[in-house]
């Protein structure tokens, strides 16, 4: 549990030293018509609603597999990484409260290594995808919604196992194929909703640009 707690403390001290609040300061709207709210608090507010609900579910329904879902890296492309951390903070905390059966210190597991974790790894990998590949739309949407998000997840969730953190009634060589098949599904839906709102909803995606991604197509 110390583990645990200091990950998550150190980069939520982190985070919050960064001030990520300006992020959903209202803005000059674009026709000139006044100030507008950020477009990022849909994706936050839609956050804060669903994934303790995904976090929770494991505890909630007595299953021969907890089915562990993450969706860290989805909301650090949605809000950034400095907002992402203390979001998925208090994810874990309202995952805590949703389900009698997930006390604390199981909150705070979920809240490092399903959140913190995986979050921090897809900023890392974000960063050297930009430096060595390139920023293109095919990089952004492959290379670090749905790859990079296969690469984080398991990578967060061998640590865990590594930690103590074991898959109930699974063997350890079992339970890391569990986890690399759950990182998949968590992969293709962060893909697929990331392509959805580059089409569509781009101003919910804080680390896309049009400028920096479409510039040179």
């Amino acid at each position: 549990m110390a583990l645990e707690a200091a990950l998550t403390g150190i980069a939520l001290l982190l985070a919050l030293w960064l001030r990520p609040w300006r992020l959903l300061g209202s803005r000059a709207a674009a026709d000139g018509s006044g100030r507008e709210l950020s477009p990022l608090l849909t994706p936050l507010l839609a956050t804060l609603v669903l994934l303790p609900w995904m976090w929770a579910l494991p505890t909630l329904h007595a299953m021969p597999l907890q089915l562990q879902w993450s969706g860290a890296c989805l909301v650090v492309l949605m809000l950034g990484w400095p907002l992402a951390i203390p979001v998925l903070v208090a994810v874990g905390v309202i995952a805590s409260l949703l389900s009698p059966a997930m006390p604390w210190p199981d909150a705070l597991g979920a809240i490092a290594w399903q959140g913190v974790t995986p979050a921090t790894l897809a900023l890392i990998l974000g960063a050297l995808v930009r430096r060595f590949i390139g920023a293109k739309l095919f990089v952004y949407v492959l290379g670090r919604a749905f790859l990079g998000t296969v690469l984080c997840l398991f990578a967060s969730a061998a640590l865990s196992q590594w930690s103590g953190h074991r898959l109930p009634g699974v063997g350890d060589e079992l339970s890391l194929v569990a986890r690399w098949l759950m990182a998949w599904g968590d992969a293709f839906v962060t893909g697929m909703l990331t392509a959805i709102f580059v089409a569509f909803k781009p101003q919910w995606l804080a680390t896309w640009s049009d400028p920096l991604y479409l510039g040179d197509s």
